[in-house]
């Protein structure tokens, strides 16, 4: 197959499994956020995830269950894209470098390299869009909607706007040390783990092929999902805390000679953080987070391998 075309399918085919997972889970990723902004708050919103979900749905409706919905989704797009693409793409790279055949698999532990690397390469695409998505998920936080006045809140764009205005270009990658940690290494442990899982499953029943079934691919991605969200998570933790700052604790931040917001950094976020609440405020919304990505991953792989199989 030409590389070109293998490059187009690599980026539809995560395109469309992204998306499809981003509808489902988006909610769960909305609960998520709120648990985590509130860490660093004097008296928490919400007593759990189950909380957040209940009165987010009293309050906001089906429309608050989904608020900020395409910043997601097109990150999702933009992120499995990436990685399923740089991910291969990284394999030929190891391929090359210690001469190995094109056809041959390569090791887990080159697997995993490659899959860090497509995770550092799709951290510096994905932030932007997360920086928004963030930002949209706690808007009603900061304006309580009221019974008589009409309550319209600013789309994706308006909010981009917004905070290119407030910190610049560079704002615009606020918390990339935490989205380029946590896919550095939750995208390891997210491909390493389903290719290890997919190889059981297939060394288990003697396949001479290398396509797996659906529920295999559902399942090996199921564990995936897991295994990329309790690696690393609290980084994504502090970094979902940054992005929210500027809206719930503009006093956490100051104004630099340009008077615009500059937020505190990566690791003066952590240390508050684990002043504030330890271990337990680091892991904010991680029940929730892995109890959604379990079957968001199953989904991902299921579509991807679907459509590689039907049109690779």
């Amino acid at each position: 197959m030409p590389s070109h075309v293998r490059v187009l399918k690599d980026i539809t085919f995560g395109s469309i499994a992204g998306m499809v997972s981003k509808v489902f889970e988006h909610p769960f990723d909305l609960t998520k956020v709120r648990l985590q902004s509130q860490v660093l708050d004097s008296s928490a919103r919400f007593a759990g995830p189950i909380d957040c979900l209940t009165k987010t749905w009293k309050n906001e409706g089906i429309t608050g269950l989904y608020r900020g919905l395409p910043a997601p989704i097109a990150g999702a797009m933009v992120e499995n894209a990436s990685l399923f693409l740089s991910y291969r793409e990284l394999q030929n790279l190891i391929r090359r470098v210690t001469q190995q055949p094109e056809s041959q698999k390569l090791p887990l532990h080159q697997l995993a390299l490659a899959a860090a690397g497509s995770g550092a390469i799709t951290s510096f695409l994905l932030t932007p869009i997360e920086l928004v998505k963030c930002k949209m998920q706690v808007q009603m936080l900061v304006s309580p909607p009221s019974s008589s006045i009409p309550h319209s809140l600013p789309g994706p764009f308006t909010v981009f706007a917004s905070a290119f205005r407030s910190s610049g270009f560079t704002g615009l990658w606020l918390g990339h040390t935490g989205t380029l940690i946590r896919e550095t290494g939750g995208t390891a442990a997210w491909f390493a783990t389903k290719e290890y899982v997919a190889s059981l499953l297939l060394a288990r029943r003697a396949a001479s092929s290398q396509d797996l079934r659906p529920w295999e691919s559902a399942f090996s991605g199921a564990c995936a999902g897991a295994a990329f969200n309790l690696a690393l998570f609290p980084a994504d933790t502090v970094k979902s805390a940054m992005q929210t700052a500027e809206e719930l604790r503009p006093s956490s931040g100051a104004l630099n000679q340009s008077y615009r917001y500059s937020p505190p950094s990566f690791f003066g976020t952590f240390a508050q953080m684990y002043k504030a609440q330890g271990i337990r405020g680091l892991y904010a919304g991680c029940g929730i987070t892995v109890a959604r990505s379990i079957p968001s991953s199953a989904i991902i792989f299921l579509i991807f391998d679907g459509l590689n199989k039907r049109f690779g």
